[in-house]
This record gives C-alpha cells, sequence and structure tokens, in this order.
C-alpha cells in the first residue's frame, strides 16, 4: 500500500513538474513577444517630410502598442503566480513521496532484520541438533 502511495506521490510531482515547465516556456513567449513589440514601439517612425496626420497615426499605433505590453504584462504576472503556485505543489509532493520512501525503507530494513533473526535461529537449532 505505501508502495503504491510512494509511485502515486512521484507521479503527480512529475506531472506537475511537466506543467511548470510548460507555463515556463510560456512565459518565455511572452517576454519574447514583450521585446519585439517594445522595439517596434521604439523603431516605428514617419517620413522626414511626412503630413501632421501621419504623426498623429504613429501615436494612435505606439499607444495600441504600449497597451498590447501591458496585456503581455498581466498574462506574465498570471502566468508567474501560477508557476509559484506549482512550485510549492511540486514541493510538497516531494515531501510526501519522501515521507513515503523512507517508511519503503524501514519496512525493507525491518524486513531483512528478520531474515537474518530466522536464519540465526535455524544456525542455531542445527548447531545444537548436531552436538
Amino acid at each position: 500500500m505505501i508502495n503504491k502511495l510512494y509511485k502515486l506521490k512521484k507521479m503527480q510531482a512529475d506531472q506537475k513538474i511537466i506543467q511548470k515547465n510548460e507555463i515556463t516556456n510560456h512565459i518565455e513567449k511572452v517576454d519574447n513577444e514583450m521585446l519585439l513589440t517594445q522595439n517596434k514601439i521604439n523603431t516605428a517612425g514617419v517620413t522626414k517630410f511626412g503630413a501632421i496626420s501621419d504623426f498623429a497615426i504613429l501615436t494612435m499605433h505606439k499607444n495600441t502598442m504600449k497597451l498590447h505590453l501591458q496585456k503581455l504584462a498581466n498574462k506574465k504576472n498570471l502566468l508567474v503566480i501560477q508557476e509559484d503556485r506549482l512550485i510549492k505543489e511540486i514541493l510538497e509532493l516531494q515531501k510526501e513521496s519522501e515521507q513515503f520512501s523512507y517508511i519503503l525503507d524501514e519496512e525493507r530494513k525491518e524486513l531483512v532484520k528478520k531474515i537474518i533473526l530466522a536464519e540465526d535461529e535455524a544456525a542455531a537449532e542445527y548447531m545444537q541438533s548436531k552436538y
């Protein structure tokens, strides 16, 4: 039973680690998109002798990209919060699996002790019967 619980906790921890990696990858994608958008904001411009309306359009375009950056930042913050929650869950599952692992090791040690005692008793009886 303890062995099954140990395997279950270990499997759950592995699944949470996979989820955490997926979220981390998603965070990196959002960071990359944020950098690209910031680069577009910095490099956007109009021709030197353009009309005044070009500047108004440029301003609207930059404001739209800034809004997009804010949305990406909010999304990133939510993903970071999810990642932190998953890390806490992973640590808890790993603690539980370590506890079950310790119990399994103790059960194995007890079994080995019983086997050794049984062998010692058998050897002692053999020696007594020989004399």
